[in-house]
């Protein structure tokens, strides 16, 4: 990953626990909006919720900092980032199902 905080980086991020049916994904998009990064956010078949995010690694360690606990409702037992080179891919950030 980036040693500065103002490079473009990408994260996927796989976060377990109560996450689903809680407005997790939602609340997700408003988060990752009002960071200004892009990229996209989906609940995955075993119960997980998948978000991969582009932006400035500042603003993604922020976004990932925020997985940790997620909206009201939601039981986060686990948070996986994975960094990656950015891409330059998304124009906003999406639902994706």
């Amino acid at each position: 990953m980036s040693e500065r905080t103002d490079d473009p980086a990408r994260i996927v991020v796989r976060i377990r626990g109560q996450v689903q049916g809680v407005g997790f994904r939602y609340a997700a998009i408003d988060q990752a909006r009002r960071l200004g990064v892009t990229g996209w956010v989906r609940n995955t078949d075993d119960g997980d919720v998948e978000l991969v995010a582009e932006g400035t690694a500042d603003r993604l360690r922020r976004l990932v900092t925020w997985c940790h606990a997620g909206p009201p409702g939601a039981r986060v037992t686990q948070v996986e980032p994975q960094w990656r080179p950015f891409a330059g891919e998304f124009d906003g950030f999406q639902l994706r199902r």
